[in-house]
């Protein structure tokens, strides 16, 4: 049995994997989000081991006696500062923070050269420009960091006492050489640090470490191998199969992802494109990014004093197209393609017979619309996709997988475990570096649940709507 956990900004999922590939049990333990400031976003880091521990808990006994070694995924980007202790010197800024907006255009400034180390441009959600606000506006926290962690790696501390990465989450933070696979002496410097604040780096699935026996006993485990793991939508990647040059997949979680396994590093950073490691050798991947997706419905549900199955229903019972709302689905700022964390979500075109099934519909809409525009950048800078693999939490509604087939005119195939892709992914690195088996044999594409093709007439009738929409944000970005 191997053991996936998968650090996720509203909780932390953990899945238990048999030899075959089988799903035999799955645990769920909550997380939340402070946002104490406009544009700030934080968790506490015990939060996430707290979270860990109680949904590994709720696994059956006889389940978590039978593991034999554990991957970790998590939630990209988020700054952890420890001190000379080991301990947070304060809450972890997350991926969706946008503070360090101003600390950007220093960083680049700072290293021309920027955007060809590590492929990106410099966007506030990154690692890096989060350090130089704290240098600028928290100067005694700073000065007291001596390492740098990302927020599983943060867990992974917990759990083995290492301090250890992949290459995939840290290419997120803008320090790495991401063409070389290795820490940017150049990014570091600019940003006051040295690779001796950095964790080791290893490929997704190198054995980093061992269960302290504290942990193993409280859990009812062995002293088992803990690999590398992968940022959250390189492990989701591995868990569905893309692993090979072309291969794509739709992540519907709290944020939205377009992610297209390459086997070359091919950046695009003018249309905020990220371009990172793979959690697998020799690999890198394209992503179009989208700050805002699942947690669009979760928002129009509180709104609309519904539950979010309830939201999806509502939105197909009135059908798509058939209103004039317009929803734009920056709750959180957008990265690709505006990279403005300033601009907010916007409802366009209310009347008076507006209600909860035309809002829900049109959130629906909108958030399709935003991954049109992340699929048109990906397709501008020559990645061709066709079929996309659907994971994540949204991946349950396929009324919203047909909106979205239109949008994108491409084929989404819904997989057995999509749901649960990263910590599913986090299991099957973990399963490779116990085994030494190979990615071909690990990383298979899981069965086919549902098929959902593009339809023309539905394509047709939000046509006119994308259009609206691609407008809507270059003229409402001056209010």
């Amino acid at each position: 049995m191997y053991l996936g956990i998968d650090v996720g900004t509203s909780g932390v999922k953990v899945v238990a994997v048999a030899p075959d590939g089988s799903l035999r049990a799955q645990a769920t333990s909550p997380l939340s989000v402070a946002r104490p400031h406009p544009l700030w976003s934080e968790q506490d880091a015990d939060d996430w081991v707290a979270a860990t521990e109680a949904a590994v808990l709720e696994l059956p006994s006889a389940i978590r006696a039978k593991v034999q070694a554990i991957g970790l995924a998590g939630q990209m980007h988020g700054a952890t500062l420890l001190g000379a202790d080991d301990r947070p010197l304060r809450p972890a800024i997350l991926w969706n923070d946008g503070r360090s907006f101003g600390e950007c255009g220093e960083l680049e400034a700072t290293v021309p050269e920027s955007r060809a180390i590590t492929g990106n441009i410099a966007m506030p959600g990154f690692t890096a420009p989060k350090l130089l606000w704290v240098r600028k506006h928290e100067p005694r926290v700073f000065d007291a960091v001596r390492t740098v962690l990302l927020p599983k790696d943060y867990v992974r501390l917990a759990l083995t006492g290492d301090k250890a990465s992949d290459l995939a989450d840290s290419a997120g933070t803008l320090w790495l050489d991401t063409g070389k696979r290795s820490w940017s002496d150049a990014m570091l410097a600019a940003c006051h640090l040295d690779e001796g604040q950095m964790p080791s780096l290893h490929e997704g699935s190198a054995v980093t470490g061992h269960l302290r026996p504290a942990v193993a006993e409280r859990w009812g485990m062995a002293r088992v191998p803990v690999v590398a793991g992968g940022g959250d939508n390189a492990a989701a990647a591995a868990g569905v199969g893309v692993v090979d040059d072309g291969d794509a997949l739709l992540s519907l979680g709290t944020s939205g992802v377009i992610f297209v396994a390459t086997r070359a590093f091919r950046p695009n950073p003018a249309r905020a494109v990220h371009a990172f490691c793979h959690c697998l050798p020799d690999m890198w991947h394209q992503m179009s990014v989208h700050l805002s997706a699942a947690s669009c419905v979760d928002w129009a549900a509180r709104l609309c004093g519904v539950d979010v199955a309830r939201m999806f229903a509502l939105a197909e019972q009135v059908g798509t197209g058939t209103g004039d709302e317009l929803f734009l689905p920056y709750l959180s700022g957008e990265r690709t393609p505006h990279n403005d964390p300033h601009v907010r979500g916007m409802l366009l075109g209310l009347d008076n017979d507006s209600d909860a099934g035309r809002i829900a519909a049109a959130v629906l809409e909108g958030v399709a619309f935003a991954h049109a525009d992340g699929l048109a950048a990906l397709r501008e800078a020559g990645t061709m996709v066709e079929t996309l693999a659907v994971v994540g939490g949204g991946a349950r509604s396929q009324h919203w997988g047909r909106v979205i087939a239109a949008a994108l005119d491409a084929r989404l195939t819904y997989l057995d475990g999509g749901e649960v892709g990263p910590a599913l992914g986090a299991a099957r690195l973990a399963q490779i570096g116990a085994t030494g088996a190979t990615i071909a044999d690990v990383c298979t594409r899981p069965p086919v649940r549902a098929v959902i093709e593009p339809e023309a007439e539905l394509a047709d009738r939000l046509a006119p709507r994308l259009e609206r929409f691609r407008a809507a944000y270059p003229a409402l970005k001056s209010i």
